[in-house]
């Protein structure tokens, strides 16, 4: 099977390869992602009070959302290991859809982006969050992760 030209994780005779940034400058560059964890009043309430057996969950969950963003390389086979300058993890509440937003930012000065640390942060703080609330409530819906912003490198400005 030949590769793609459309697939840079494969090489000319189909197989999986860490990708040759070698060539590439390094540029500054960001990230954001996004995503949601829909819930019941009743845990939303409980998660507002900061107070649950394991801890405050908003408070935990953002320090879980920076250490995915830093371990993405460890996870996602192909991703390089990057020096991240800057990670932070904005939650708010949403009272009227009965969720959490979750919005990571990542920042760092590479030969490559940062987009799969970010959407690796969303989906780690979501994780986590769903971990601490479980024992109240398992039918919590962890959705909409995806890019909102990318900016630098060659391929310039992708925004949502």
């Amino acid at each position: 099977m030949k590769q793609s030209k459309n697939l840079s994780h494969f090489n000319n005779d189909g197989e999986a390869h860490l990708v040759d940034v070698s060539n590439k400058n390094t540029t500054a560059r960001i990230a954001i992602a996004i995503g949601s964890i829909s819930m019941a009043k009743a845990s939303l309430n409980i998660i507002k009070t900061g107070v649950t057996k394991k801890g405050d969950v908003l408070s935990i969950s953002r320090i879980a959302g920076i250490m995915g963003a830093k371990k993405t390389s460890e996870l996602v086979p192909l991703c390089h290991p990057l020096p991240l300058t800057n990670v932070s993890v904005d939650l708010k509440i949403n009272e009227k859809l009965l969720c959490i937003d979750i919005s990571v930012k990542v920042k760092t000065l590479a030969q490559t982006g940062v987009e799969m640390e970010a959407l690796t942060g969303v989906a780690v703080t979501a994780l986590t969050i769903y971990d601490m609330v479980k024992s109240i409530d398992k039918g919590m819906t962890i959705g909409d992760i995806k890019l909102k912003l990318k900016d630098g490198g060659k391929s310039g400005r992708f925004e949502v």
